[in-house]
C-alpha cells in the first residue's frame, strides 16, 4: 500500500483521498503552470486543502510519518541534544534534530526530502543516516519555541544591542551627552545672571538661522522632488517581463496588537495582490494576551500561506520587537512590513522585485508611498492626506535624488532579508524603528530607494488618537537624533557632509522645530495684541528682519508645499485646507511636548494608535 501511495503523483493522491476535486486539481496545474512551485503547497495556498491533510499526504506519499501530537514530539526530542545547534539557522531550514538512534539521525522537518534538508543534513551529519519525521510547519516553530524561547525573545529584543550597541536606544541619553545638556545649562544661567537681554538676542538669532536653514533645506528637497513626477522608476513593461515562475517567496509582516476590526482588510487586500499566493510567506504577529484579534483572524481561514506566530511577553512591548521575532522565522528572499489595516496597490511586490534587480546588490530596502482611504472624513483626516502626500510625494523622492538619508515609514518598506539581517533589524527600542532603520542603513553603505507604487492605511480621525500616534513618532526622531549624535564623527564619516546635515535637519530639527514654534507664536501673539515696546530690545534689525522673513516666507513656503501634494494626487478639493497648515502645526506642538515628557519619563512607551475607528468602508473590501 505504502508502494502505491508513493507511486502516484500528490496532485492523484489527494483526489483518491476525497481532499480536493478533479477541477481544484486542474486549477492548481494551470496555476504552477503560470507560476511555478509544488503542487502541494499550490493547493494549500489557494486555500483547496487544510494545513493538516497537506503535511500528512506529503509523508504518505514520500512514505514518512507524520506526527500531529505536539505533546508527544516535545517527549521525543533529547534537549541536549537540540541545543547543540543555533536556533535561528533550525528555523530557516525548517527542521529539528532530535535524537540519535544508533547509527541514524532522527529529524522533524516540516520540508521533507528537499534541497534544504540535505545540505543541513551533509553539514552537520555526513556519515549518518536519516530519518526523517514529518511535522507541519507551525508545530516545528512551537517546538523551536518552546526549546529556545529564552534565546528568541533575548535576540529580538537585544539583537541590535548585541551587534552594534552605539546603534541601541536602549540608553537614552549617553554619558557625554548628559554631561553636554550640564555645561548647557549652567552656561545658560550664568549668562542669564549677568546678562540676559543678549542672551535672549543670541537665542533668539540662532533660532530664526535655524528657522531660514529648515526653510530652505525643505525647499531644496521638495524641488529635487518634482523630478519623480517627469519619471516612474518601474514601468509597467518591467512588470510585464517578469518571469513570475522566477519570483522569489516574499515574506510579509504583519504585526498587530487590539486589532479585530481591521484583519479583515488585510487579509482581503493580500488576496487579491498581483503576485503568486503560493510564494508569499505571511506572518501574523500577535501578542500572548490578544486573544481577540486571534480569534477575529482565524475566523477570516486564511490559506496554509499564512502562518499565526505568537510573539511572547516581554519588554519593550514595541512593534519592532514583534517584527525581530517573526524575522526570525521569515522564508522569504524579500520581505515587507503592513499593518492590519493596509490595502497596498495590487503590483507594490512586483515592483519592488523590479527595483531590487535593477538596484542588484546596492539597496537594502525600497520605499513604497503611503496615503489614506479616509481622506475626506473630517479636517484632520483631511490635513493628514496634505502631509502624507507631500511627505511621501516630494520629500522622500527628494531626498532619493539628492542621494541623502531617507527615515523610512512604518509599512511598505520592503527590504533584502539578508541585507537587514546583517545589519541587527529593527531597534525595539525606539518608536520610531523605521526612521532609525533607514538612516542606519545608510551609514553601514547601502543605499535606500522609493517606488511608485502607494499602500492605502485608515487616516486618524480622532484628535486624541492622533496626537497619541503623532508623540510617538516625535519621540523616536528624537531617540533616533540622540542615537546617531553620540559619534558625530562617525556619522559624518559614513553618510557624508550632505547626509550629515540633511540628518540633522530632518532627524532633529522637525522635533526642535515643533518645540520652539509655540514659544515663537506667544511672543507674537503677545506683540501683536499689546503693541507693546517692551521686547523690542530683543529684536535687533539683524533678529527682526530674519524673524519677518521667517514670518511671512516660512509660513508661505509650508502652504505651498502642501499644495503641491494636492496637485501631484489630483486631491484639488482638499486645496483650501493647504491655507490652514498653521493650525495643524499646532496639533503638532502638543505632540512633541507630549514625546519631550515621555523621553525622560517612559522613553520605550509604545502608544498604541486605535484602528478600525474610521466610518469609512476601505475599498477593496467592498468587492470581497
Amino acid at each position: 500500500m505504502v508502494e502505491l501511495l508513493k507511486d502516484m503523483k500528490i496532485g492523484e493522491l489527494l483526489v483518491s483521498k476525497g481532499l480536493i476535486s478533479q477541477e481544484q486539481l486542474e486549477q492548481a496545474l494551470e496555476y504552477q503552470k503560470k507560476y511555478g512551485g509544488r503542487l502541494g503547497w499550490i493547493l494549500a495556498s489557494l486555500g483547496y486543502i487544510r494545513r493538516l491533510d497537506l503535511f500528512r499526504t506529503i509523508a504518505q506519499h514520500l512514505g514518512l510519518e507524520f506526527w500531529e501530537d505536539f505533546d508527544k514530539m516535545k517527549r521525543f526530542v533529547d534537549p541536549n541534544f537540540i541545543k547543540r545547534f543555533d536556533p535561528y539557522q533550525l528555523a530557516q531550514y525548517e527542521v529539528i534534530p532530535v535524537k540519535y538512534i544508533g547509527e541514524k539521525v532522527i529529524v522533524f522537518t516540516s520540508d521533507p526530502r528537499s534541497q534544504r534538508l540535505n545540505s543541513f543534513v551533509k553539514k552537520h551529519f555526513p556519515d549518518k543516516e536519516l530519518s526523517e519525521i514529518v511535522i507541519t510547519d507551525l508545530d516545528l516553530i512551537k517546538l523551536l519555541e518552546f526549546f529556545f524561547r529564552d534565546q528568541f525573545i533575548d535576540k529580538a529584543v537585544h539583537g541590535l544591542f548585541y551587534i552594534s550597541p552605539n546603534y541601541s536606544a536602549s540608553v537614552v541619553f549617553s554619558k557625554g551627552q548628559v554631561v553636554a545638556m550640564g555645561i548647557f545649562l549652567y552656561v545658560s544661567l550664568f549668562w542669564i545672571y549677568y546678562d540676559v537681554v543678549s542672551y535672549i538676542i543670541v537665542l533668539l538669532f540662532l533660532i530664526q538661522v535655524f528657522y531660514v536653514s529648515a526653510i530652505l533645506f525643505k525647499l531644496v528637497i521638495s524641488l529635487a522632488g518634482t523630478k519623480s513626477e517627469m519619471q516612474q522608476f518601474v514601468t509597467d513593461e518591467e512588470i510585464k517581463s517578469l518571469d513570475e515562475r522566477d519570483l522569489p517567496v516574499y515574506t510579509v509582516l504583519v504585526p498587530v496588537y487590539k486589532e479585530p476590526e481591521v484583519i479583515s482588510i488585510l487579509i482581503n487586500s493580500l488576496k487579491k495582490i498581483d503576485y503568486p499566493q503560493n510564494k508569499l510567506d505571511v506572518i501574523l504577529l500577535l501578542e500572548e494576551d490578544d486573544k481577540e484579534t486571534y480569534e477575529a483572524a482565524k475566523a477570516q481561514n486564511p490559506p496554509v500561506n499564512w502562518r499565526f506566530v505568537i510573539v511572547p511577553p516581554s519588554l519593550p512591548k514595541t512593534k519592532p520587537k514583534a517584527c525581530n521575532y517573526g524575522l526570525f522565522f521569515a522564508r522569504g528572499k524579500y520581505l515587507t512590513i503592513y499593518d492590519a489595516e493596509d490595502i497596498p496597490e495590487p503590483d507594490q511586490l512586483k515592483k519592488a522585485v523590479v527595483s531590487f534587480m535593477k538596484g542588484k546588490d546596492e539597496y537594502i530596502c525600497f520605499q513604497a508611498a503611503l496615503n489614506y482611504f479616509n481622506k475626506d472624513e473630517n479636517f484632520l483626516t483631511k490635513m493628514f492626506t496634505l502631509e502624507y502626500s507631500y511627505w511621501f510625494d516630494y520629500l522622500l523622492p527628494g531626498l532619493y535624488n539628492l542621494r541623502l538619508p531617507i527615515p523610512l515609514g512604518g509599512t511598505s518598506n520592503h527590504f533584502d532579508v539578508e541585507k537587514l539581517r546583517e545589519i541587527g533589524a529593527w531597534d525595539p527600542f525606539n518608536t520610531t524603528e523605521d526612521a532609525d532603520l533607514g538612516v542606519r542603513a545608510f551609514g553601514k553603505g547601502y543605499k535606500v530607494g522609493v517606488i511608485n507604487s502607494t499602500t492605502y492605511e485608515e487616516a486618524n480621525a480622532r484628535v486624541k488618537n492622533w496626537i497619541r500616534q503623532r508623540s510617538r513618532w516625535v519621540k523616536g526622531y528624537m531617540q533616533t537624533w540622540l542615537v546617531h549624535l553620540r559619534n558625530s564623527r562617525r556619522l559624518y564619516k559614513s553618510v557624508g557632509l550632505r547626509g550629515f546635515l540633511a540628518f540633522h535637519m530632518l532627524i532633529g530639527g522637525t522635533p526642535l522645530t515643533f518645540l520652539i514654534n509655540p514659544i515663537m507664536w506667544v511672543l507674537f501673539t503677545f506683540w501683536l495684541l499689546t503693541q507693546t515696546k517692551a521686547i523690542d530690545v530683543f529684536f535687533p534689525p539683524a533678529v527682526l528682519y530674519l524673524s519677518l522673513f521667517n514670518l511671512l516666507f516660512g509660513n508661505f513656503i509650508g502652504i505651498y508645499l502642501n499644495m503641491l501634494a494636492v496637485f501631484r494626487r489630483k486631491y484639488y478639493e482638499l486645496l483650501p485646507y493647504a491655507l490652514l497648515n498653521p493650525l495643524y502645526w499646532i496639533l503638532h506642538s502638543i505632540a512633541s511636548y507630549k514625546a519631550l515628557y515621555e523621553l525622560f519619563t517612559k522613553p520605550f512607551y509604545w502608544q498604541k494608535t486605535q484602528h478600525g475607528i474610521t466610518k469609512y468602508k476601505p475599498p477593496l473590501q467592498e468587492t470581497v
